[in-house]
């Protein structure tokens, strides 16, 4: 028979004790993850609509229109988008076959590879952007996404072990 005479743990106990099944930052780690699918699953089809390009595609060209000089390495490429460098060598090239990305060889690197945006791509975000950040502003709002933006901004520059933040371009 059960002993009903203890007290429940409450969650907030069960989560920093160790015995709780999911604690609190995990909770709101799922929460990111869970949204972020969503909204991914909603730009997905005006992506594909508005430029005529995958998501996954949509994302290099972003990430290449953010730098100053529209020029990054694949393999930084990869690290930013959390992918192998192997799955983005089909995405480039249908962004390259498309005109709307260059490829050059990084000197002194045989296997290195610069991706640049070219004027096509920079004209076809311009002209579609801003309806996609309208999509995303119509999910969450204007005030929760720069609040969101601000807050991750944070995540995607860790601090080191001595607790400085970290260089981005490292």
């Amino acid at each position: 028979m059960a002993d009903h005479s203890a007290p429940a743990a409450s969650s907030a106990d069960a989560s920093t004790d160790g015995s709780g099944l999911v604690p609190d930052e995990l909770r709101t780690y799922m929460r990111v993850v869970a949204a972020t699918g969503a909204i991914e699953q909603q730009l997905r089809s005006h992506v594909k609509k508005a430029l005529g390009v995958s998501h996954d595609e949509f994302l290099v060209l972003c990430l290449l229109a953010d730098q100053p000089g529209t020029t990054l390495r694949m393999t930084r490429i990869a690290e930013l988008l959390g992918r192998p460098k192997t799955r983005l060598t089909y995405q480039v090239g249908c962004l390259h076959h498309m005109g709307l990305v260059t490829r050059e060889s990084v000197c002194g690197d045989r296997r290195g590879i610069a991706l640049t945006l070219t004027d096509k791509g920079r004209r076809l975000l311009a002209e579609n952007t801003p309806a996609l950040a309208q999509v995303l502003v119509s999910l969450i709002g204007p005030a929760q996404c720069a609040a969101l933006s601000g807050l991750l901004a944070q995540a995607s520059h860790p601090a080191d072990e001595d607790g400085h933040p970290q260089d981005p371009a490292s």
